[in-house]
Order: structure tokens, then C-alpha cells, then sequence
């Protein structure tokens, strides 16, 4: 049984097929997942999904490409959507210096605002962090310093720095598809010491598609091919895999109501 902890399926790419991506994910043992939030003004969307499928939730968030777009977002707002029922987390947001889509210091400003929201609420935060490994651990740290958040750092292609102070937060780490490819051995490494209680299985769907999907549109269904690396890596069955992930989905996302 697994979980796909973050995925869009509001992308058309998952949009125009969704019964049909639905089935294939209960073929493959994938018994729920969250469809992430990328842009506030788009909540309706992510709820109305959330509601048509019963094994779908959603979380409401700027992703950090649209943070200078979203501004007006404040953390008030943040809570306010997320008390939807199917809401079960805060985000999207984070830093992403790797294309620089929007300014860092709109980036920053979005992220501690979304940290906000996820300590009000008690609901977790999903960070997007790419190339951002200093600045992402130090305002974790400094937040956390201010109260504790709950929070996955997800699709997860940083350094062990990150990862190792992020967990001593209490963070979560996601591992996608990339842990399949041959060049990301020094994430099969963060992979490997990522403690039993604190990781989770995710698509980023329709991106990132694992091996032997590589070059394909991603789906929830493919989040298997994931697991059973992870596994490999990890020295478990994917039984042992599935049910550890799923207790701390459960754990983590504990609006879902998943045990």
C-alpha cells in the first residue's frame, strides 16, 4: 500500500485522463495522494479535486516560480483556506535558485509567510528547495527558533547539509522519481541514512517520471517503480517500505486521517 505524497493533478497532462489515472494508481497498490497547490488564486481547483476523489487531497500554497505574483497572499489567508476539509496541508513554497523565476527576496518573504501558516494551523508545510541548500536550512533554523512547524522537504535533490538539518528540526524528507536515475547517487546517500519515521514516497507528477518512465508524462501509479528503488536502496521489502511510508504519511499529514 503506498501514498503519493505530492503530485498535480490539475496539470493537463493528468487533468485529461484523471478516471483513467485514478485506476491505474489503484492497480499499483497507490491508495491516495495529495494534489499540491502551485498558485493561491487556484484553490478552487485543488478543493474541487479533493472532493470528486475520496483517496485525494489538496493543500493551498504559492509555488516559489509565482511568490512575486502572490504576494498579497498573507498568512491569514493561508489559514483561512486551509480549514477546507479536504485541505490537508500548506504549500507548495520554498526556494528555487536554479531558474530564479521570481526575485529571492519575493521567494523568502512567501516561504516564511507560508512557515507562519503551517505553525498557526498545525498542518505541514511542503518546501520546494532547489540550489538553495544555505539559505533554505537558515530560515528553517531561524523560524524554528520562533516555534515549531511541521514540515517535508519534498522531491528532495539537496545536499546531506540540508537533509541533516532538516531532520534535527524534526522535517520530513520526500524522495520522487529522481532516486531511479543514474546520476543521483549523492541523493541514493540521503536516501540511505533518512531515518525509518521521517521519509515519504512521491511522484511530483506530471514531472519527473521514474525509470523505466523516464521521458514519459509522470502519474500516481509510477510512484511504485519509486518505492521499489527506495526499498532496494534502503535494504527493506517494498512491504516494509509501503507500510513505514504510509505511518508516516499518516503521521505528517495527519488531517487525512490515515493510520
Amino acid at each position: 500500500m503506498l501514498i503519493d505524497s505530492h503530485c498535480h493533478l490539475d496539470f493537463e497532462a493528468l487533468s485529461a485522463d484523471l478516471d483513467g489515472v485514478m485506476a491505474r494508481a489503484a492497480a499499483a497498490s497507490v491508495v491516495g495522494m495529495v494534489t499540491i497547490s502551485t498558485r493561491v488564486e487556484n484553490f478552487s481547483t485543488y478543493a474541487e479535486l479533493a472532493e470528486r476523489y475520496e483517496n485525494v487531497w489538496c493543500s493551498v500554497g504559492t509555488h516559489p516560480h509565482s511568490a512575486h505574483e502572490e504576494l498579497h497572499i498573507e498568512a491569514d489567508d493561508l489559514v483561512r483556506l486551509s480549514a477546507h476539509p479536504r485541505c490537508v496541508a500548506i504549500g507548495e513554497a520554498g526556494l528555487d535558485y536554479f531558474y530564479d523565476n521570481a526575485p529571492r527576496d519575493a521567494q523568502a518573504t512567501g516561504l516564511r509567510r507560508h512557515i507562519a501558516a503551517a505553525r498557526i494551523t498545525g498542518l505541514p508545510l511542503v518546501i520546494h528547495s532547489r540550489q538553495a541548500d544555505n539559505d533554505m536550512a537558515a530560515i528553517l533554523e531561524d523560524e524554528a527558533g520562533q516555534g515549531a512547524f511541521p514540515f517535508v522537504l519534498h522531491c528532495f535533490t539537496a545536499g546531506m547539509d540540508l537533509a541533516q538539518r532538516a531532520l534535527a528540526l524534526g522535517g520530513y524528507v520526500s524522495f520522487s522519481g529522481i532516486i531511479t536515475f543514474k546520476n543521483a547517487e549523492e541523493i541514493r546517500e540521503v536516501a540511505r541514512i533518512v531515518p525509518d519515521d521521517r521519509y515519504l514516497v512521491e511522484t511530483d507528477a506530471p514531472y519527473l517520471a521514474p525509470i523505466p518512465h523516464r521521458g514519459q508524462s509522470n502519474e500516481p501509479s509510477f510512484v511504485r517503480h519509486t518505492a521499489e528503488k527506495l526499498a532496494d536502496i534502503r535494504g527493506i521489502s517494498l512491504e516494509q517500505l509501503g507500510a513505514e511510508t504510509t505511518a508516516n504519511f499518516g503521521r505528517l499529514f495527519s488531517k487525512t486521517g490515515v493510520s
